[in-house]
């Protein structure tokens, strides 16, 4: 049985729950490298990654390089003699991190791969309506998300999850896939497979404001998956037009309807307690959003303080 010494690579909290597995188990984590700090919030205070402080709690050996080329970071990685290394929600690394250890590196994803590589692959399986995802490990290569595959382990979407909900299942399955694939290397028993190269998979890229914005000539059953995929984070939104007033919403929540009807898509329809908003062929229910400097709040409490016009419609 080979000795593991492994630097661990990550980030978000999605990271967090493989390292503590790794901890757990009592294996020899040398090193972790997580993301410089950051200012956040109104006070612009600099704000720790989940991965740092968790890995300030265990008394693990930190790193936080700026540059992953810098050769003062190159050799304080080298001077820790790991042998393996394990990459989960980090960033690209370059071949003279990747190459570096005698067992290799290797990555969590969270998705099928070949398909949904990228960096949402969480979020782009819901919005697009899959049934199914999973995780994978794989060893990293010089391309993106494309190199040979170690393990992987599947898990139904069910029709009402969220990106959220999703996160949270892939987060504790790939853990459990870390540590199986941990176990091969540690035993020589790693039997990989190599990735097809056809042109047709679906991708998984970076999320930005305007792929969040919905857009209401989409049938309502999209957009119902849009509004789950970008659920609690990035989150979903559209504009309120309100008299004079433009007033962008983010939504949360929502329900969808199959219905004939004659409005254009983006006409309001609304109750003192219900609020739809007209899609071709349906309705989409909305059931939770924010309003600007607004708690996230029920459709219900929203539209007690908001007088919407008959005129009103999402743009």
């Amino acid at each position: 049985m080979r000795n593991l010494r492994i630097v661990f690579m990550g980030t978000p909290d999605f990271a967090v729950a493989t390292l503590d597995m790794l901890v757990q188990k009592g294996y020899q984590v040398v090193g972790v490298i997580t993301a410089p700090d950051k200012p956040a919030g109104r006070g612009r205070k600099l704000h720790e990654s989940a991965v740092k402080q968790y890995a300030k709690k265990a008394g693990l050996h930190i790193m936080q390089p700026n540059n992953l080329k810098d050769k003062v970071f190159l050799d304080d990685l080298g001077s820790l003699k790991a042998n393996l290394q394990i990459v989960v929600a980090f960033r690209m690394l370059p071949k003279e991190v990747w190459a570096m250890p005698e067992y290799g590196t290797f990555n969590l994803h969270a998705s099928l791969l070949p398909h949904y590589r990228g960096a949402a692959p969480i979020n782009w399986a819901i919005i697009n309506g899959e049934r199914e995802t999973g995780v994978t490990t794989f060893y990293i290569n010089e391309k993106i998300d494309t190199g040979e595959l170690i393990l992987q382990e599947k898990t139904k979407i069910g029709p009402e999850d969220t990106a959220g909900d999703l996160h949270d299942r892939l987060m504790n399955m790939g853990a459990q896939l870390v540590l199986k694939t941990v176990s091969l290397i540690e035993n020589d028993q790693v039997v990989t497979q190599k990735q097809p190269q056809e042109s047709q998979f679906k991708t998984a890229d970076k999320l930005n404001k305007e792929t969040c914005k919905i857009n209401w000539e989409e049938s309502a059953r999209k957009i119902y998956n849009h509004i789950r995929g970008l659920s609690p984070f990035p989150t979903a939104w559209t504009n309120l037009k309100n008299n004079d007033e433009l007033i962008p919403i983010k939504i949360y929540k929502s329900k969808w309807q199959k219905e004939a009807h004659n409005f254009k898509p983006g006409t309001i329809k609304s109750t003192k307690k219900e609020l739809k908003v007209a899609t071709p062929g349906g309705y989409i229910y909305l059931l939770e959003l924010q309003l600007p400097g607004k708690r996230k709040m029920a459709v219900g409490d929203v539209l007690n303080g908001l007088k919407i016009k008959e005129s009103a419609y999402m743009t």
